[in-house]
């Protein structure tokens, strides 16, 4: 396990393009693999869970195949074959859920592992929906987790009300609604992200949405016939959040976001960012499927405010990076109705108020989220920060340390790769110090 150190620095800004969106990526691997054809794919992500999901379609057989920056992904043309081994997952919690769905209603058995911190996450969310379809799906971990295996059956379409609000469970049902006979319907509690609704509508499978209501028809057993085609993924926003929020709480810094994705339904953070009196200006430069664009942000002195109602399942990801700007702020942040982030790559509620606390913050924490006090004096923590195997945990500590009045020391740092490979580059990039 490696470890870094990041050291304060006085000036932090510039121009980054981050890496491409992992849900979408992840989301495109799978609907490339149904297809029949070639689907050329530019800005897929190589970090860890895209390529863990794009190697359990290759297993089910598709091919992929990189020429420079671009993927090409040669599909099934619509029927994928038993794997011989279990689909390794690794540590993506996206890949395997919206998997199940899309595998629940082939004809064929796979069982799907993952890391020690997936195989900790709770699958029972979507295991419900599914049988309600007439899945047959296995979970052997201690309590409804992995490993699970899927046994494909026919399936039926049902009406279902989400209990939470999921995009994962809402992509695993609309996916499994793909080889269903009949009408599936999914209602929202609140508005989730809708990657995988404008990646159907980019690829033409029928789809209406009303509202908090999404409605498939069903192509029954044989599945949808979808034609290879072009596709872009937009550079990640939840990368992108870790420097547009460290720079909008830096008086007098600038940054420059190119070419990342701003669908509406991941952006919640700059609303936050803005009411906490950030000054942040947004340019669509391509509205095809999910809209592509350049944020510019200017450092300010922020305040803290209260997130939470149907925020939050918006800017889940974004939370730790949140709780570290709200340290950073003055007065009380207070993040609630994100019990959610208990159940994450690490309990990212517990693990987020231990570890600001360690740099002096003064931290409640609540079952479903946590008040942050700012305007503290940060110090250095006195041991090294683990990781928890969380990259969001880690990379929200680099952005901290920066802050910081002497060098922090981070441990177990390689989780970062699941999303964010060139991470430590783009930190010096940005005038950021790292050993």
């Amino acid at each position: 396990m490696s470890s870094k150190t990041v050291y304060p620095v006085s000036t932090f800004g510039g121009e980054v393009c981050v890496p491409g969106d992992k849900s979408v990526s992840q989301r495109i691997a799978m609907l490339a693999a149904l297809a029949k054809g070639t689907s050329e794919v530019r800005g897929f992500l190589r970090g860890e869970d895209a390529m863990s999901t794009l190697g359990a379609m290759c297993s089910l057989g598709a091919t992929a195949k990189y020429d420079g920056d671009l993927l090409r992904i040669i599909g099934t043309g619509g029927r994928f074959i038993e794997p011989v081994n279990p689909l390794d997952m690794g540590n993506s919690g996206t890949g395997t859920r919206l998997l199940a769905g899309l595998l629940a209603g082939q004809k064929l058995t796979a069982t799907l592992i993952g890391d020690a911190s997936l195989s900790r996450r709770p699958m029972g969310r979507i295991k419900t929906p599914l049988e309600l379809m007439g899945a047959k799906i296995d979970l052997t971990g201690e309590k409804g987790t992995l490993p699970m295996t899927v046994h494909g059956t026919p399936l039926y379409g049902i009406r279902y009300e989400l209990p939470m609000a999921s995009a994962q469970v809402k992509s695993a049902v609309l996916l499994a609604g793909l080889f269903a006979e009949g009408k599936t319907t999914v209602v929202e509690p609140r508005p989730t992200r809708d990657h995988t609704e404008k990646l159907f509508q980019a690829l033409e499978i029928p789809l209406h949405i009303d509202g908090l209501e999404i409605t498939l028809n069903g192509f029954g057993p044989g599945g949808p016939k979808i034609a290879a085609r072009k596709l872009t993924v937009p550079g990640d926003f939840s990368s992108a959040a870790f420097w547009i929020a460290a720079v909008a709480a830096r008086p007098g810094a600038e940054l420059i976001v190119r070419g990342v994705g701003i669908n509406p339904r991941r952006t919640a953070l700059l609303d936050v960012l803005t009411r906490m009196g950030a000054m942040i200006d947004v340019e669509v430069t391509e509205d095809l499927g999910d809209p592509i664009g350049t944020v510019v942000v200017h450092g300010a002195q922020l305040r803290g405010t209260e997130i939470g109602g149907d925020e939050i399942p918006n800017l889940i990801d974004e939370l730790p990076m949140l709780a570290v700007t709200g340290a950073l702020a003055k007065g009380d942040t207070v993040i609630r109705d994100a019990a959610e982030l208990r159940v994450k790559e690490s309990d990212r509620i517990a693990v987020m108020a231990a570890h600001l606390r360690a740099f002096g913050v003064e931290v409640e924490e609540s079952p479903d989220g946590m008040t942050v006090r700012g305007g503290a004096k940060l110090h250095t923590p006195a041991e090294a920060l683990a990781s928890h195997g969380d990259h969001r945990i880690t990379m929200s500590m680099a952005m901290l340390a920066t802050f910081a009045d002497a060098p922090v020391r981070l441990a177990d740092v390689d989780c970062v790769a699941t999303s964010y490979p060139d991470f430590w580059n783009h930190l010096k990039q940005l005038g950021g110090r790292v050993d």
